[in-house]
């Protein structure tokens, strides 16, 4: 009776001592994401590299400067979720991009070329301690999705995965040349801010079983730390603005539960979506969906 009553005793301190260190763990995890909200200044930097067409003209390297307010849009137990905002010139704001952490997620979307999106479950046993970053873009609709660990370790906290993306936004209206982005993405904390790493491969897709590698490219973006007063505009702009936004989110996220399969369309009426939703004349969610609807492809 003795020694069941040791291996029992031990088997529950190994329980809790494993369940404490994935709390840790956890604790860690969400520390990481949240450092990445703030006032930056942002470097964007991208180069192509290598090609497997020995006859492929590299295009020429971007580079460009910002200044950025990343606010805390959402802060629960396993969802954080961050929207980036862009100050030009001290008072004027851009939306830019969002970026949403979801812990032991089972579900992902997946870009299939064509302005298309593919809504997949993950199996549980796949995604647990781990985090799924969904990305979307100005207008809340997808851009790209992966799941992977933080890692904590020598010093180093960074989270790192590859997911099919479109074409960034530098390029989308210039080049017809690929369809598709593999991205690889590392985002590490640093001491100063973060950084965004990035090994990039553009791809020719013609069906499932047709790619081709046109050309890789390196990305490395720099998000350094600055006073928050830097940021005062975009923090003013996201108090205005944010009930209205809040609503966008809300109609995607049932457009996202109803569909296996999303198709958008890259205009009506010869503008984009980002441009016919406007907070200033602050519609109704109904006519919001109105307008979000008119960009889906019915399938």
């Amino acid at each position: 009776m003795r020694i069941k009553s040791l291996v029992l005793s031990v088997f529950l301190l190994t329980t809790f001592l494993s369940l404490e260190a994935q709390e840790s763990k956890k604790v860690q995890d969400q520390k990481a994401i949240k450092d990445m909200c703030g006032c930056f200044e942002v470097s964007f930097k991208y180069t192509e590299t290598f090609s497997p067409e020995i006859d492929y003209e590299k295009k020429l390297d971007y580079t460009a400067y910002a200044l950025e307010w990343a606010e805390l849009v959402e802060d629960k137990e396993d969802e954080i979720s961050i929207q980036h905002l862009l100050v030009i010139n001290d008072t004027m704001v851009i939306k830019h991009w969002r970026q949403d952490w979801l812990f032991e997620d089972d579900s992902k979307f997946v870009y299939d070329t064509g302005n298309t999106w593919k809504f997949i479950d993950q199996d549980k046993d796949e995604v647990q301690g781990k985090w799924t970053q969904k990305v979307y873009q100005v207008d809340d609709s997808p851009r790209y999705s992966g799941t992977a660990t933080w890692v904590h370790y020598d010093d180093k906290t960074y989270w790192e995965n590859e997911s099919n993306s479109p074409l960034p936004r530098r390029e989308y209206t210039k080049r017809d040349d690929y369809n598709l982005m593999k991205r690889g993405n590392r985002q590490e904390i640093t001491d100063e801010g973060w950084v965004h790493e990035q090994d990039n491969k553009k791809i020719v897709k013609q069906d499932d079983n047709n790619e081709s590698l046109l050309v890789m490219e390196k990305g490395y973006n720099t998000y350094t730390r600055v006073e928050d007063e830097q940021c005062l505009a975009a923090k003013e702009w996201w108090s205005d603005n944010q009930k209205y936004w809040s609503k966008v989110r809300k109609i995607w996220d049932d457009i996202y539960t109803s569909n296996e399969v999303l198709e958008l369309r890259k205009s009506v009426d010869g503008k984009p979506l980002y441009m016919h939703l406007t907070p200033e004349k602050a519609p109704s969610k109904k006519a919001i969906r109105t307008t979000i609807e008119k960009f889906i492809v019915k399938a």
